[in-house]
């Protein structure tokens, strides 16, 4: 008897997988690291998330949840096998209340689907990260995701004011719930966001809301070196100015978007500069004004800004391309979502060159410049094909890591450790850190049972 057979008769047949096809479309996320699960459960309610992990625990199978499966660091392959349990069918909207100013989502709802239905009752998500139009609630949970609004809104966990989350023995936990404020016992939410699937599986959350603001600007500017960017960065801090974004790219990363996109849409300069501010219409129009002075003071060139949506999406949509414009290059785009101090930004850029230089890799930095995530992009030919290659940019990578820790940075900000940064999870903690991490999965997954092979095996 294999393994679907039991689940099937536990689960039904519909939402019980094993055709190659589906097995392999669940191995792995957007990293490059893949294992093939033994069966794909199709998660339609909490009752099917309890009963499959009571039935795994008690037979000790490996699960590992997973979202839309747009990941960087592999943290949804389910690296022991055995089941793959995916959330996308949970995707309903179960609520939005303009009145309690919350949302009460269902784990597979896509992130940008959220953000519009709130919109429309006047509401604000603010959490964005790049793959929004693509990546799921429950995925942005599990890594606790940021995106360039973070500077001004903060991430995931302060959206997150009530979960529902299955432990690894079946045991259904309601914490937190509609309420902005709540200080009954330990912060559990807090421990299950970011966790990367393995203390529990949530299945239902409820998120904080924002009123929308009603107006927007954005400015574009471009500079002739980083420093002056970085400058400017901390010259509109130091005039009491906190744009909701502030985002930051080098001259590697603007030459492939010249080549990709055409030299008209990309300003000239080795830096850009993206100034995003929102609020009421008359203290956006100031704040825009006054900093798009600062920048020209600043010696910026390229100035342009934008009011509107609408408009302000178009100065965006630049940014938005400089992922797709470094793949479009032929070469392997490796994504560290490092962070350092904020005043460590032009040294990290620095940095990025001399390791250039170092390990013959061409490298692009662009990024969060308002909290220092800056995403250093190794750029590796024949990385899939060739071994010494992968052998180099792990070489690179252990130069990348030790200096950033060395600043007091952290080795990611935003995508998780998952089995991309396992290698490294032991310098970037301490032990007694790392063995309350060990305490706490025991304690919460006993059997070891739920997405191992990570970071705290």
């Amino acid at each position: 008897m294999t393994l679907v057979d039991p689940l099937r008769e536990l689960l039904g047949n519909e939402i019980i997988a094993d055709d190659p096809e589906t097995l392999a479309v669940h191995s792995g996320d957007k990293w490059f690291a893949s294992e093939t699960p033994q069966a794909v459960v199709f998660a339609r309610s909490t009752s099917d998330v309890s009963k499959l992990l009571k039935f795994a625990s008690e037979r000790k199978i490996s699960v590992t949840a997973r979202g839309a499966g747009f990941g960087y660091v592999g943290g949804c392959v389910p690296a022991r096998k055995g089941i793959a349990l995916s959330l996308m069918r949970m995707n309903r909207i179960k609520e939005i209340s303009f009145a309690d100013a919350i949302a009460i989502v269902e784990p597979g709802v896509i992130t940008a689907d959220l953000k519009t239905a709130a919109c429309a009752k006047k509401l604000f998500y603010p959490p964005d990260p790049a793959s929004m139009a693509d990546c799921s609630i429950g995925g942005n949970i599990a890594t606790n995701a940021g995106g360039p609004r973070c500077l001004k809104y903060g991430v995931t966990r302060n959206y997150v004011i009530g979960l529902e989350v299955v432990i690894a023995n079946g045991d259904v936990l309601r914490l937190g719930g509609r309420v902005h404020k709540n200080k009954t016992g330990f912060d559990l939410i807090g421990l299950f966001v970011g966790s990367e699937g393995m203390l529990g599986v949530v299945t239902e959350i409820v998120l904080r809301l924002l009123p929308l603001p009603p107006a927007r600007a954005t400015i574009s500017a471009a500079f002739a070196k980083m420093s002056e960017a970085a400058a400017a960065v901390q010259e509109i801090f130091a005039s009491g100015f906190l744009p909701a974004s502030l985002e930051i790219a080098d001259s590697f990363t603007l030459e492939a978007a010249r080549k990709d996109l055409g030299t008209a849409i990309v300003p000239t300069g080795n830096a850009h500069l993206l100034v995003d501010l929102d609020g009421q219409e008359e203290s956006v129009r100031g704040e825009a004004n006054a900093i798009r002075k600062l920048l020209t003071e600043k010696k910026a060139n390229a100035l342009e800004m934008a009011t509107g949506e609408e408009n302000c999406e178009k100065l965006w949509a630049l940014r938005r391309q400089f992922s797709n414009s470094l793949r479009a290059t032929g070469l392997t785009k490796l994504n560290e979502d490092v962070v350092v101090p904020r005043s460590r930004i032009v040294d990290l850029v620095e940095f990025a060159e001399q390791l250039q230089a170092r390990h013959g890799f061409p490298i692009a930095c662009f990024g969060h410049a308002g909290d220092g995530n800056i995403h250093v992009n190794i750029m590796a030919d024949r990385y899939n094909r060739d071994a010494a290659v992968r052998e180099k940019v792990e070489q690179a990578l252990d130069d990348l890591f030790a200096q950033v820790l060395a600043w007091d940075g952290v080795i990611t900000g935003e995508h998780g450790i998952g089995l991309a940064k396992k290698r490294w999870w032991p310098e970037a903690t301490s032990e007694p850190v790392r063995d309350l991490h060990r305490k706490l999965k025991q304690v919460l997954d006993p059997n070891g049972i739920l997405n191992p092979g990570k970071f705290v095996d």
